[in-house]
C-alpha cells in the first residue's frame, strides 16, 4: 500500500473536524470560527461559511446529503442546507464537543461538556439529557437505533433514540484514559454491531453493542485524536500525536502510514466509496491522499495465491475454483508458491506452509517453518527446501532455518525470477534481467507443459513465442502471470482469470517446416478439431505415419486409420514404394488425378483404372486409357454396363439403357424409383407404334398417381377402353362422362361404376340417377325403393315422399315401353298417392313427436282430414292413424270443430294408444263432452264447381259429395284450391288447346247453356252456345249448383270456342310426359294467385310457395332447385 498526495491546502487555524458530503463532491472543514467548503476533486476552496462566534469544534453531514450541522465553542449548533445556507440555530449550556446525524432517521445528536441533545426536523424543541462527564465523541449504529457517547472520564455510554442509557462500558484506565474517538463499523458483513474505541491511554479497543469487548486492547504508542472507518468497514484510519495517519485492518492490525505531517493530526476521514483520504492538522494543513493497494500474489501451474484485506492470503485452484483463506493477522508483504510449498513474508518474519497431502486437489495448508527475521526484498521465490530473495541485482538463497547458503550478483536489475523444476534442493532458476527485456513486455510466463514456448504481455497484447519462430500476437487486457498448456492465467485489476488460447499458430509454424512430432506436441496442449485434422493430413502426406495415426485417433477418423494400418501391414510384408503409398493417400483424399499419375509412375496403371471405374468416372478412365489396348477399352465398357445394371446409380443406368435402346428396362427402373419427369420424357420420345413400353409407362403413371400423363399415353396409342377404365379408377368422372358422350359404347362402363361409387359414398339419390342414366332401370328402382324404405323406417317422411315421387316419375319413364305401360302407370299412380300421403304425414309426425309445432293449427287440421280421407283402405308403413286422429282431435277442438273432435276421440277409443298419449286423450275425451255438438261453419270446405258445403269428414274421400268433382289441395296448407279440372273435346290436341287458350279472344255477350247428355256408361255436361242469348260466355261461372241425379262423376268438357275465350293466366296445365294425358285446371278466383311447380305439378298458394322456396331454395315437394332451368 502506498499513499499518493492528490492536493494540499493550508488554513490559518487548527482543523478540528471535517465531513464529506455523502456523494463525495464536497468537503466541509471546521477551521477557527468558520466552516470551509472545498471541492474534493481539485482542492478548490468553494466558500467559507460564517455563523459561529467562536471556534468550531465539530461538523457532520446527514446521510441523505440535504443538511449538515456544525457545533462551536459559542455553545451553539447551526443546521446548514447543502446549498450552504444556515436555516436553524439552537444552543446548549456549554461548548459543543461533537455532532452526529442518525443514518436512518436524520435525527441530530449534539454533545456538549455537560449534556447532549437530540433534534429532528419534525420536533419544535431539542430534547436534552444531562451527562456525568464531558462528552468528547459520539457515533450512531448503522440501523440508527443506538447512539454511543465517549466521555472524558473513560466511560462509554450507549443510549437509545430517546436518550435513555442502555449499556455502560467502563474502561480500565478510567479518567486517566479519556475516550477521544469512537466509531461504529459500517460493515454489512458482520453479524454484530462493532464499536471501535480509541483513548488517550494509547489503546485501540473493539466492543459489541452488548458492551462485551472483542479481543484485547491494542497498544498504539501515541495519543489518538481521530478514528474513522472506510465506507465498507474493511480498514480503519487513526491519527493523533504521532503526527501521521496510520492504516489499520478492521481487527486493529497496523498496515502502514498514509501521510506524515508536521503537527498533530486532529481529524482524518475517507471519501465515501473510494480510496481517498483527507487529513486535517493542528497547523491548519489539509492533505488529500489516494491510497493505492498493490497486488501481492504468486502462481504455480493451476494454484494461484493472492493477498486479501492486506492481512489474509487466499489460495485459489484455477481449474476447480476451490478457495482457502489463511489469516496472518499481519501485513502480508510477499507471497511465493511452488508445488506443495507456500511462503508468506510478514513485516517481521517469513512463514513457510506445506500441503497436508500429495493429492492434486488438496487445499489444506499447515505451517512447516518460520524464519523470524526482517527482510527487505523485491521478489520472493520458494523451492522444496529453500527460499530465494531478490534485492535489485542480488539473489540470496536461504534455508528454511534462515541460514544464507548462496548468493549471486547479476549484471543488471532482476525483473523476473521463476523456479523451473528439478530435484529437491537442486532446482533450476529462470532469471529475467532488465537488459534482456522484450520491448513492451511487462510480464512473462513459460509454458509449464512445453519448454519451448513462452508468452509475454504488454501494451494491451498477448504475445506467444514458440522456438525461434516469429511471435504470434492477440489482444489481452491485464498482464500474464502463468501459462499452463493452452490456458493463460491473466491478472486484470484485482481479478484472476484463465484464458483459453488455442495453440494453432505455433502448431502451423512447426507444420510449415515439416516438424510433425513437435507440431503434435503443441497440438496436445490444445487446438481445435480442424487443426487436428490438418495435422493428421499433413503428417500422412509427409508419410509420418506414427504422428498421423495419433492425430486421426484424436479426431476418430476410422477411414484413414484403416488406410494407415493397411500401409503399415504392406510395409511389414516388404513393400517399399513410397509413390504407391502416397497414391493411396491421394485417392483417399479425393485427389484422384494426382493418385492416377503416381500409380502410372509406379507402373500400376491397372490400379488407376480400378479406381476410376469404382468411382464410376468412366470418362476419366477412357481419357486415362487414351488409344491404348482395345482389350482394356472393351473391359472398361463391360464394367460400365455391369455398373449400369447395378441400381446404386439408377439414373445413370437409365440413361445408358435409353442410349442402348433398352426402353423397357429403363422404364422399369424409372417407374420403380418414382421419377415421373424422366418417365414423361421417355413416353413422349417413344413412337406410338411401340405399344408395350408405352403401356408400361401408362401403368407406372397410374401407380405413381399421375393419371393425367397416363391418359396422355393411352390417347397416344388410341386405347380408349383403358382410358375409360383409368378415368373410372381415378374417379375423374367429368372426363369419363365427356368421353362417354363422344363414344356411347362406353356408357355402361362409366355410369355403372359411377353409380356404385356414389352408393358407396352414401350419395344414393345421385347413384339412382346414374343407374337411370346408364339404362339400368331395375337397379335405379331398387336403390330408390331401398332409400324410401329406409326413410320411412327412420321416420324421415319428407324424404320418403320425395323418393316416392322420384319412383313414380321413374315408373312413368319406363311406361313409355308399350310392353310395361299398364303396369308402370298403375305403379306411377300408386307411388304418386304414397308421395302425397307421406308429404302430408311429415307435418303430423313432427307435431306429435317434437315439442314445438312448425305449422298453423288450420294446416294441421286440413292435413289430418286429408290423410283420413285418403286412408280409406290399407294404411301405408310408418303412417300412424292414432297420430293423425290425435292431431285432428286437438286441432278440431282448438278451431271450434267440436263435433269432429268428438268423432275423432271416439275413433281413438277403438285404437291401441301409446302410453304417452293416454292421459291427454282421456282428458280430451272428457272435456269435449262439455262443448256444443256442432262444427264451426268457417271450417266447412266448399266445392268450387257446384258451391256445395261439404262435411268435414266425407265418406267419399277427397271429392265433392254433390258433384263428385275431386278437390285440388295446396301442397303446403292443404286447403281446397279454387280450381276445377276440365277436359278437352275429342279431336282437340294438347298443342291446339294451348294455342287456343293463348289467343285470348274477346268475349261476346251470349247465352251459354250446359246440356246434359246421358249415354250407357257416362254422363256428360256440354256447353251449347247461342249467339242471341245474353250472359257471360264462361262455362265455369254458369249456374253449377244443380242436384246431380246419378252417383257418377260428370267431368267438365270444353270445346274450341270455350278454350279460345279463356285467359292464359286463369288456366294451369299439368304437362305430363307421355303416355299420360295433360291435365287442365281453371282458376275460379283469378285474383287469388296459384303457383304450380313445373317439375312435380303440385299446386300452392303463390305466397306460400315463394316463402317455402326462400326457406329451402327448392320446391318443398320435388326439391327442384330454383336455379334449375329444366322442368
Amino acid at each position: 500500500m502506498r499513499a499518493v498526495l492528490t492536493w494540499r491546502d493550508k488554513a490559518e487555524l487548527c482543523i478540528y473536524d471535517l465531513a464529506f458530503k455523502p456523494d463525495g463532491t464536497q468537503l466541509i472543514l471546521a477551521a477557527g470560527n468558520r466552516l470551509l467548503v472545498y471541492d474534493t476533486s481539485d482542492g478548490t476552496l468553494l466558500q467559507p461559511l460564517k455563523g459561529h462566534k467562536d471556534t468550531v469544534y465539530c461538523v457532520a453531514y446527514a446521510k441523505d446529503g440535504k443538511r449538515f450541522a456544525s457545533g462551536s465553542a459559542d455553545k451553539s449548533v447551526i443546521i446548514w442546507t447543502s446549498k450552504l445556507e444556515g436555516i436553524l440555530k439552537y444552543t446548549h449550556n456549554d461548548s459543543i464537543q461533537c455532532v452526529s446525524y442518525n443514518p436512518v432517521t436524520h435525527q441530530l445528536a449534539s454533545c456538549s461538556s455537560s449534556d447532549f441533545g437530540l433534534w429532528s426536523p419534525e420536533q419544535k424543541s431539542v430534547s436534552k439529557h444531562k451527562s456525568s462527564s464531558k462528552i468528547t465523541c459520539c457515533s450512531w449504529t448503522n440501523d440508527g437505533q443506538y447512539l454511543a457517547l465517549g466521555m472524558f472520564n473513560g466511560i462509554i455510554s450507549i443510549r437509545n433514540k430517546n436518550g435513555e442509557e442502555k449499556v455502560k462500558i467502563e474502561r480500565p484506565g478510567g479518567s486517566l484514559s479519556p475516550i477521544w474517538s469512537i466509531c461504529w463499523s459500517p460493515s454489512r458483513e458482520e453479524h454484530n454491531d462493532i464499536l471501535a474505541v480509541a483513548d488517550w491511554g494509547q489503546k485501540l479497543s473493539f466492543y459489541q453493542l452488548s458492551g462485551k469487548q472483542i479481543g484485547k486492547d491494542r497498544s498504539l504508542n501515541f495519543d489518538p485524536c481521530c478514528l474513522s472507518y472506510f465506507t465498507k468497514g474493511e480498514y480503519i484510519l487513526l491519527g493523533g500525536s504521532d503526527k501521521q495517519v496510520s492504516l489499520f485492518t478492521k481487527d486493529g492490525v497496523r498496515l502502514g502510514t498514509v501521510g506524515e505531517q508536521n503537527s498533530w493530526v486532529w481529524t482524518c476521514k475517507v471519501k465515501p466509496d473510494s480510496n481517498y483520504v483527507v487529513v486535517g492538522c493542528q497547523d491548519g494543513t489539509i492533505s488529500f491522499y489516494q491510497l493505492i493497494f498493490s497486488t501481492v500474489h504468486g502462481l504455480y501451474k493451476d494454484r494461484y495465491a493472492y493477498r486479501d484485506s492486506m492481512t489474509d492470503v487466499i489460495v485459489q485452484h484455477l481449474i476447480t475454483e476451490q478457495k482457502v483463506r489463511i489469516k496472518c493477522k499481519e501485513l502480508v508483504k510477499k507471497i511465493a508458491i511452488y508445488k506443495n510449498r507456500l511462503a508468506i513474508q510478514l513485516p517481521e518474519k517469513i512463514l513457510i506452509y506445506e500441503l497436508y497431502s500429495d493429492d492434486s486437489s488438496d487445499m489444506h495448508y499447515r505451517v512447516k517453518e518460520k524464519i523470524v527475521k526482517k527482510f527487505e526484498c523485491n521478489l520472493l521465490v520458494v523451492c522444496a527446501d529453500h527460499i530465494i530473495l531478490c534485492q535489485e541485482k542480488r539473489l540470496q538463497c536461504l534455508s528454511f532455518s534462515g541460514v544464507k547458503e548462496r548468493e549471486w550478483q547479476m549484471e543488471s536489475l532482476i525483473r523476473y525470477i521463476k523456479v523451473i523444476g528439478g530435484p529437491p534442493g537442486r532446482e533450476g532458476l529462470l532469471v529475467g534481467l532488465k537488459n534482456g527485456q522484450e520491448p513492451n513486455a511487462n510480464s512473462v510466463a513459460w509454458n509449464t507443459q512445453c519448454e519451448d514456448m513462452l508468452c509475454f504481455s504488454g501494451g494491451g497484447y498477448l504475445n506467444i513465442k514458440a522456438s525461434t519462430f516469429p511471435v504470434h500476437q492477440q489482444k489481452l487486457q491485464g498482464f500474464v502471470v502463468g501459462y499452463n498448456g493452452s490456458k493463460i492465467f491473466c491478472l486484470h485489476v484485482f481479478s484472476m482469470s484463465a484464458v483459453e488460447v488455442p495453440q494453432s499458430a505455433p502448431m502451423y509454424q512447426y507444420l510449415d517446416r515439416k516438424m510433425f512430432k513437435e507440431a503434435y506436441q503443441i497440438a496436445c496442449l490444445g487446438v481445435t478439431d480442424t487443426d487436428w485434422h490438418e495435422l493428421a493430413m499433413e503428417a500422412l502426406e509427409g508419410l509420418e505415419f506414427e504422428t498421423a495415426k495419433k492425430a486421426f485417433t484424436r479426431v476418430q477418423d476410422l477411414r484413414y486409420l484403416e488406410l494407415i494400418n493397411s500401409i503399415e501391414e504392406r510395409k511389414k510384408r516388404g513393400e517399399t514404394n513410397n509413390d504407391l503409398f502416397l497414391a493411396d493417400v491421394f485417392s483417399y483424399q479425393g485427389k484422384f488425378h494426382e493418385a492416377a499419375k503416381l500409380y502410372k509412375r509406379s507402373g500400376h496403371e491397372n490400379l488407376a483404372l480400378d479406381m476410376y471405374t469404382d468411382l464410376r468416372m468412366f470418362e476419366y478412365a477412357k481419357d486415362f486409357l487414351g488409344s491404348g489396348d482395345p482389350k482394356e477399352t472393351k473391359m472398361l465398357i463391360t464394367k460400365q454396363a455391369d455398373w449400369a445394371r447395378n441400381i446404386n446409380e439408377p439414373k445413370a443406368a437409365v440413361e445408358m439403357y435409353i442410349s442402348a435402346g433398352e426402353h423397357v428396362k429403363a422404364i422399369e427402373i424409372t417407374g420403380d424409383h418414382g421419377w415421373v419427369d424422366m418417365l414423361i420424357d421417355i413416353a413422349r420420345k417413344l413412337d406410338k407404334a411401340e405399344r408395350e413400353p408405352l403401356l408400361m409407362c401408362a401403368y407406372y403413371f397410374k401407380k405413381l398417381d399421375n393419371p393425367g400423363y397416363a391418359a396422355e399415353t393411352y390417347l397416344k396409342i388410341g386405347d380408349l377402353k383403358s382410358l375409360v377404365q383409368l378415368h373410372v379408377e381415378t374417379q375423374r368422372w367429368d372426363e369419363a362422362f365427356a368421353l362417354g358422350e363422344k363414344h356411347p359404347e362406353f356408357k355402361d362402363d362409366i355410369y355403372v361404376p359411377y353409380a356404385q361409387w356414389l352408393a358407396e359414398n352414401d350419395r344414393f339419390e345421385e347413384a339412382q340417377k346414374a343407374f337411370h342414366k346408364a339404362g339400368r332401370q331395375q337397379e335405379a328402382v331398387r336403390v330408390l325403393e331401398q332409400l324410401t324404405h329406409n326413410a320411412v323406417v327412420e321416420s324421415r317422411f319428407n324424404d320418403a315422399a320425395y323418393y316416392y315421387w322420384m319412383l313414380s316419375m321413374q315408373c312413368l319413364d319406363i311406361a313409355q315401353d308399350p310392353a310395361q305401360k299398364d303396369m308402370m302407370l298403375d305403379k306411377f299412380r300408386h307411388f304418386q298417392h304414397l308421395a302425397e300421403l307421406y308429404h302430408g304425414y311429415h307435418a303430423i309426425q313432427r307435431y306429435t313427436e317434437e315439442p314445438f309445432s312448425f305449422h298453423l293449427p288450420e294446416t294441421l287440421f286440413n292435413i289430418s282430414r286429408f290423410l283420413l280421407h285418403s286412408l280409406t283402405k290399407d294404411t301405408p308403413l310408418g303412417i300412424s292413424k292414432v297420430n293423425t286422429l290425435f292431431t285432428l282431435a286437438k286441432q278440431s277442438k282448438a278451431l271450434g270443430a267440436y263435433k269432429l273432435a268428438r268423432h275423432a276421440y271416439d275413433k281413438l277409443q277403438g285404437l291401441q294408444i301409446p302410453a304417452r298419449f293416454q292421459k291427454s286423450i282421456e282428458l280430451g275425451s272428457l272435456t269435449i263432452r262439455s262443448k256444443p255438438f256442432h262444427d264451426s261453419e268457417e271450417l266447412v270446405p266448399l266445392c268450387y264447381r257446384c258451391s256445395t258445403n261439404n262435411p268435414l269428414l266425407n265418406n267419399l274421400g277427397n271429392v265433392c259429395i254433390n258433384c263428385r268433382q275431386p278437390f285440388v289441395f295446396s301442397a303446403s296448407s292443404y286447403e281446397v284450391l279454387h280450381l276445377v279440372e276440365f277436359y278437352l273435346e275429342e279431336g282437340i290436341t294438347d298443342e291446339e288447346a294451348v294455342s287456343l287458350i293463348d289467343l285470348e279472344a274477346p268475349r261476346h255477350k251470349r247465352e251459354n247453356k250446359w246440356q246434359e247428355i246421358t249415354s250407357n256408361n257416362s254422363q256428360t255436361l256440354r256447353l251449347d252456345e247461342t249467339m242471341d242469348s245474353r250472359g257471360d260466355d264462361d262455362p265455369f261461372t254458369a249456374k253449377l249448383s244443380f242436384e246431380q241425379g246419378g252417383s257418377e262423376f260428370v267431368p267438365v268438357v270444353v270445346s274450341r270456342s270455350v278454350l279460345r275465350s279463356m285467359s292464359r293466366r286463369d288456366v294451369l296445365i299439368k304437362r305430363w310426359p307421355p303416355p299420360l294425358q295433360w291435365q287442365y285446371f281453371r282458376s275460379l278466383l283469378p285474383d287469388a294467385s296459384i303457383t304450380m311447380c313445373p317439375s312435380c305439378f303440385q299446386m300452392f298458394h303463390s305466397e306460400d310457395y315463394e316463402l317455402l322456396v326462400l326457406q329451402h331454395t327448392c320446391c318443398p315437394y320435388c326439391r327442384r332447385r330454383i336455379d334449375d332451368p329444366s322442368p
